[in-house]
């Protein structure tokens, strides 16, 4: 069957589009994609504003007539941590349902750490051993560790580069002071987990999700997105910790002239570049490979496994 999934992210909205049946791996066949910000939408009082539902309403509606016209027989609609995390989240639900006919499902933070696991073990295979998950969105960070599909630990950490970049590093490019708070309040929240997961003994393979720490690795010299998903891809954490002192001295502009790296996302490199310092250096990861499949792709499986076989 043609399934769609709808990923109203703190970054973007995104459909992809797969075609799929139990037992099969989900073939892509079309991705239709809006840049929003919804962590940039908030209002003081962290809601998403009337002016901000209106902008996620309409790309909904997008994503709508792009899945019609390509044929997609179920949609998948969830929302992450932008929505989950808004203030007046259920206005917000609510508005989108009546408006488009969608009933987002609302992912807790752990949902988001069991899924994209899932799509990493599911990629990378038995054969990997324990794995060791770190995923940095927009609007927060999941880690997972386990030995089976389902993880034996799991977070969430409000710590997405998005919202991180929008609350404390209002400069361009950000002010140094800035960058060293921010590197502290990092650590600190992620070295408060480090022992729920050390104690579960060390990763056999760790590997990374998001756009983030693909643009890291491919700053560091990893092969292009044109070579194709089956193409290894690493980062150490060598290279990892010289490029964020670089990062954090150049503007966005200069940012975003770099190899892999996208306009849209170039003003959150540096928060994000220190939430994956941070993740490495605390977990003790030298190098870690970066997995093609994610939180799509986990919603995607997850709904397949239901099906039952073919």
């Amino acid at each position: 069957m043609r399934l769609g999934v709808l990923d109203v992210g703190s970054n973007t909205v995104h459909l992809l589009v797969v075609d799929a049946h139990p037992g099969a791996c989900p073939l892509p066949a079309h991705s239709h994609k809006a840049e929003l910000r919804l962590t940039e939408l908030l209002d003081a009082d962290g809601a998403i504003g009337p002016g901000g539902t209106d902008q996620v309403i309409r790309v909904i509606h997008e994503a709508l007539r792009a899945a019609e016209d390509k044929g997609v027989e179920e949609l998948l609609p969830f929302a992450t941590s932008a929505v989950r995390d808004a203030r007046n989240s259920g206005e917000v639900l609510e508005r989108v349902r009546v408006e488009t006919g969608v009933e987002l499902q609302v992912l807790t933070g752990a949902e988001e750490a069991r899924l994209t696991f899932l799509a990493a073990r599911r990629w990378f295979g038995w054969s990997a051993g324990k794995l060791l998950v770190i995923d940095i969105g927009g609007g927060s960070l999941e880690i997972a560790f386990g030995i089976d599909e389902e993880p034996d630990a799991a977070v969430s950490l409000p710590l997405g580069a998005g919202r991180l970049t929008g609350t404390r590093l209002p400069g361009d490019p950000p002010a140094p002071d800035d960058v060293r708070a921010l590197r502290r309040h990092v650590r600190a929240e992620i070295g408060r987990t480090v022992g729920e997961f050390s104690r579960l003994g060390p990763p056999d393979h760790v590997v990374a999700t998001s756009k983030t720490f693909k643009q890291l690795a491919r700053i560091a010299g990893a092969a292009r997105s044109t070579e194709g998903p089956y193409v290894p891809r690493e980062l150490k954490y060598q290279s990892l910790e010289g490029w964020v002192a670089r990062l954090s001295a150049m503007t966005t502009t200069e940012r975003a002239a770099l190899p892999g790296v996208s306009e849209s996302r170039a003003g959150q490199l540096v928060a994000g570049a220190l939430v994956a310092e941070a993740a490495m250096d605390l977990f003790g990861v030298e190098s870690l490979e970066i997995c093609p499949w994610a939180l799509r792709e986990g919603v995607i499986l997850r709904r397949l496994d239901r099906m039952g076989p073919a």
